[in-house]
């Protein structure tokens, strides 16, 4: 019997090794070799291009000679690609000989300039493109972020680190002194003063006109240059759904430490303003009472469909930004629709709107002295001996400092708590494009931004010592802005043998119509009722409303010819004239032209056509204006509404009172900058090499100024003129490569930019004195004035501590034998030598690893924080810098001693050079056989650390830091501001 088990077991073990090798052989008989080469149009091998089986993840790459060899399914498809060349898709055989066709997209992409388009090849001016391809695999929170160290001369500094905090971008350096140095922002065809409304993933495509040859369209708005930045579509038969996922922390980078109890009293002694008693005991660490883990949401979905016919795009978000400190944050919610409806071959309606709804709260009062409210700066200044609530009285903060001036950053904190500032924007646009044939279209276009605006504020009247003083306050702040836009552009296109012809001509109507009410009170019962009807006093001037009107009516036109794409004319011109300039001088006319001749298409580069692909030299020369140093009514006189006390004695009938606000400035003009510019353009190996190199020179005149006039000499204290002229001066490099493409791709993306910035002339002002910080010091730290470059930093040389005393020694400059006021001289300068960026990007089948890296190199920074920080001059708290302070006579060291002489010097300017790692992101394409089958054309989870490493000599929270925001005139200068933070978040975008 088990000889018959045995002999069964053993056949169908010979039958199942029989079955198996008979469908081994029938697999292997089904797989066909393929062996093939691959080639260009001019028969050099291409190494390194993919070959893939259809459907498949089986691949392979050619060799060094453009060989490859691969066994696929008989009847298979192989689809065949590489990197500036077109995809082919070519039924499998044994032997295979393939020719790729060039792909010239790089060159044929369309790029958006002023009121029209142009393929990139023909572009004849300074414009970069800003890559949206990293849009939705990293967390920018705004579009003004996507553009920073991305596009070469464009330099985006964050001044803060608060959320929602704006950011200052200057187009190749700071033009304008009083006015602003932001560029022009055209959405959709339509300007508008910021983008903070609009969501990143919203944004299709951002070009940046940096020269006036560009930029001149757009005449006296375009002065710092223009962003132009376009939306998503609706596509023809492509119905997509799309969602957006992040959420992440983000941490303090750079802890300040402070002196402890032991150490706070020591130096207490030492100054001998403040006695303390014995026994203090550390009781709070204030930065880690202050300093929280912030966190960040942000939600975006799109639905997007089209037919022949009617296309639309519709999107919503919402964002919720909460910052380190723990009152400040920043939420928006969005919604946008595009909708684009060909009515008939000849008419074409569309309409864009945008709605966002944001509000925010800065976190405390920043960049300011810690007894001021200033909270970044209490910090330190603040004694770790005190706990946060008064003991004795549990729901007020703690106060008793021992005759010290201070504040806590808790109470800084609370002082504004219940700050809002809110802002619901609508922007919504209708045009009509008529093709009458099919080379002459006529585009007509209203738009409407309107802005309403809310700020309000509350201090409790119990918790705080300041609401205690003033009983409470509150204040409602309202504003309403309506810019109306209508434009009408006729354009002719026509192409005739070799022969191209673009005419433009147009007009574009603007009008502003501005409303202000106000209201703030105090006096209030407590803190539960937080509207002004619960305030019992509202103050002689804190009521009141106010109105202004501005208008621009402008006409422009543009004429572009080009012969054979190798010669390439365009000329601008635009008329503006402005209600806020006098009928005598109201309109300017700002012109611009710029040629390129595209050298590879000579015959004499023949021999070179085999790796060059394009090399185009371009000149441009232009004019621009600025008029927005100016206010509505500049050239007006205007008077200042001075309310009587109605409620003393025998004033009951009064009626306000009116004084000149202003000296009349009737010739004032436009601000009137003038550019020229060279570059070339240089593409080659197959579009995997693009260099792009410019030079610039900018000279703007007729600056508007606010002059200061002496005392007494006028009924007004400053008159507006045209006063000034200012020169900047630079070059740019963008390189874009492809280093590696295939199964494992590697691109670089590198921008550097050198600008020198210098004011040449003032008429009748010479020297204009700005920035007062420490309270103790009460001295300008910035001086503007001919032959240097704008917001250089003005004070005294250091030459370190003197042994002997341990004073700071201040240089004698003038060689007088004593150190007075007349020995300050230029001791930095925050204009950087170059900024740049460094994007590279590594992929591996479906993982993409991006690092971006940002810097700046050759900029100032007046450190003030330390004049709060290392002062030593009253009952503040201090960093732990000053345990290396001068004590005994003889000592050798670098910090002074206590109660020393403090001025603005050289001993409070740092390098400001960093470099930093901005963002790394990894993510992966998840595919399969499932996503397929329910739909899902992309599936991609990623994460991005945002600030990880910063390499500085800078001894503050950051280099990356501005107190006065965005100002053109004062620049660098670290003052208790809200620190940058380092992220790391989590993402995931999917569509189906």
């Amino acid at each position: 019997m088990k000889d018959r088990r045995k002999i069964l077991w053993d056949m169908r073990r010979w039958l199942a090794v029989l079955l198996t090798a008979l469908l081994s052989v029938s697999a292997f008989a089904q797989k066909l070799t393929v062996k093939g080469r691959i080639v260009d149009s001019s028969s050099n091998t291409i190494i390194g291009a993919s070959v893939l089986e259809k459907g498949t993840t089986n691949g392979t790459i050619t060799d060094i000679d453009g060989n490859f060899t691969l066994s696929v399914a008989p009847n298979s498809m192989l689809v065949i690609s590489y990197v500036g060349y077109q995809t082919q898709e070519l039924k499998a055989s044994a032997s295979m000989e393939v020719v790729l066709k060039e792909d010239n997209e790089l060159l044929d992409e369309v790029v958006v300039i002023g009121y029209g388009s142009v393929k990139r090849k023909d572009v004849t001016t300074a414009v970069s493109t800003v890559s949206t391809d990293d849009l939705q695999q990293r967390p920018i929170l705004s579009a003004a972020q996507a553009m920073q160290g991305k596009a070469a001369g464009v330099s985006v500094v964050q001044p803060t680190g608060q959320p929602g905090g704006d950011m200052a971008i200057r187009v190749r350096g700071t033009t304008s002194f009083n006015g602003s140095n932001d560029p022009l922002y055209v959405v959709d065809g339509v300007p508008v003063d910021n983008i903070k409304f609009l969501s990143p993933n919203d944004i299709a495509s951002m070009q940046i006109l940096k020269d006036a040859s560009s930029a001149a369209i757009y005449g006296s708005r375009a002065a710092n240059g223009v962003v132009l930045i376009t939306t998503k579509a609706g596509e023809s038969g492509n119905a997509k759904v799309a969602l957006s996922i992040q959420a992440g922390f983000t941490q303090v980078g750079n802890k300040i430490e402070s002196l402890n109890v032991a150490q706070y009293k020591d130096l207490m002694d030492e100054i001998g303003l403040i006695s303390l008693p014995d026994g203090l005991t550390d009781q709070t660490d204030w930065w880690d009472e202050t300093y929280t883990t912030g966190n960040t949401q942000n939600y975006q979905v799109s639905v997007s469909d089209g037919n022949d016919k009617l296309r639309y795009f519709l999107s919503a978000g919402y964002q919720n930004e909460k910052g380190v400190i723990e009152t400040a944050f920043f939420k928006r919610y969005n919604f946008r629709a595009n909708i684009e409806n060909d009515v008939r071959k000849w008419l074409r309606i569309s309409a864009n709107i945008t709605y966002s709804d944001y509000v925010s709260n800065g976190g405390g009062e920043m960049g300011t002295g810690a007894n001021r409210g200033g909270t970044v700066l209490s910090v330190i200044n603040t004694p770790t001996y005190a706990p946060i609530m008064d003991p004795e009285n549990p729901d007020r903060y703690y106060t008793n400092f021992y005759g010290a001036n201070i504040t806590s950053p808790a109470e800084n904190i609370e002082r504004h708590r219940y700050d809002r500032d809110r802002e619901n924007r609508l922007l919504a646009s209708g045009s009509a494009l008529i093709t009458f044939i099919p080379e002459l279209t006529f585009k007509t276009t209203f738009a409407i931004d309107r802005r309403n605006a809310i700020e309000t504020t509350f201090l409790d009247p119990e918790k705080t010592s300041h609401g205690r003083d003033q009983y409470g306050e509150g204040s409602d702040n309202r504003n309403q802005n309506t810019v109306l836009t209508f434009d009408n552009v006729l354009t002719y296109d026509d192409h005739f043998g070799k022969h191209g012809l673009n005419v433009m001509v147009g007009s574009s109507w603007t009008d502003s119509d501005y409303r202000n009410n106000y209201i703030s009170g105090s006096h209030y019962r407590n803190g539960l009722i937080q509207t002004l009807n619960a305030a019992n006093m509202i103050g002689l001037n804190g009521a009141g409303s106010s109105a202004s009107e501005w208008g621009i009516m402008s006409y422009f036109g543009r004429v572009s010819y080009n012969f054979d794409s190798k010669y390439l004319v365009t000329a601008n011109v635009r008329a503006d004239g402005s209600s806020r300039l006098h009928p005598n001088h109201r309109w300017g006319v700002f012109p611009s032209f710029s040629a390129a001749w595209r050298i590879s298409s000579e015959n004499f580069m023949e021999g070179t056509r085999g790796w060059l692909d394009d090399l185009k030299l371009r000149a441009g020369w232009g004019q621009t204006g600025n008029q927005s140093g100016l206010g509505d009514y500049a050239y007006l006189q205007l008077y200042n509404i001075n309310r009587i006390p109605w409620y003393e004695e025998g004033n009951a009938n009064a009626v306000p009172t009116i004084t000149p606000s202003n000296l009349r400035t009737q010739d004032l003009t436009w601000e009137t900058t003038s550019q020229a510019n060279v570059g070339i353009d240089f593409t080659a190996f197959n579009n995997r090499l693009n260099v792009v190199m410019d030079y610039y020179y900018k000279r703007t005149t007729d600056m508007l100024m606010d002059v200061v006039l002496p005392a007494g000499s006028a009924v007004a204290g400053s008159i507006s003129r045209n006063e000034g002229t200012m020169v900047n001066k630079g070059f740019e490099l963008a390189i874009n490569s492809k280093n590696f493409v295939g199964e494992f791709g590697w691109d670089t993306d590198f921008n550097i930019s050198f600008n020198k910035n210098k004011l040449t002339k003032l008429s009748l002002q010479k020297v204009y004195y700005d920035a007062i910080t420490s309270d103790n010091v009460r001295e300008y730290a910035v001086r503007n004035e001919p032959g240097h470059s704008l917001g250089g930093f003005y004070g005294y040389i250091s030459d370190g501590v003197d042994p002997e005393t341990g004073e700071l020694m201040y240089r004698d400059i003038n060689g007088d034998g004593k150190v007075t006021s007349s020995d300050r001289t230029y001791i930095g300068d925050p204009n950087p030598l170059f900024t740049f960026g460094l994007t590279n990007t590594f992929s591996y089948k479906n993982l993409t690893l991006s690092v971006f890296l940002q810097g700046s190199y050759g900029n100032d920074i007046f450190n003030a924080s330390r004049m709060e920080t290392e002062g030593m001059y009253d009952g503040k708290n201090q960093s732990t810098r000053v345990l290396d302070r001068w004590r005994i006579p003889g000592q050798i060291t670098d910090v002074p001693k206590a109660g020393y002489t403090m001025h603005n010097s050289s001993y409070f300017i740092e390098d400001g050079s960093y470099l930093r790692v901005k963002d790394i992101t990894l993510s992966y394409n998840v595919i399969g056989p499932l996503l397929k089958k329910w739909g899902v054309s992309r599936l991609q989870p990623y994460f991005t650390a945002t600030n990880l490493l910063t390499w500085t000599g800078y001894s503050g929270m950051d280099p990356e830091v501005n107190q006065w925001g965005n100002s053109g005139a004062v620049q660098g200068i670290d003052w208790g501001t809200y620190p940058q933070c380092r992220s790391f978040v989590f993402g995931i975008n999917l569509e189906f």
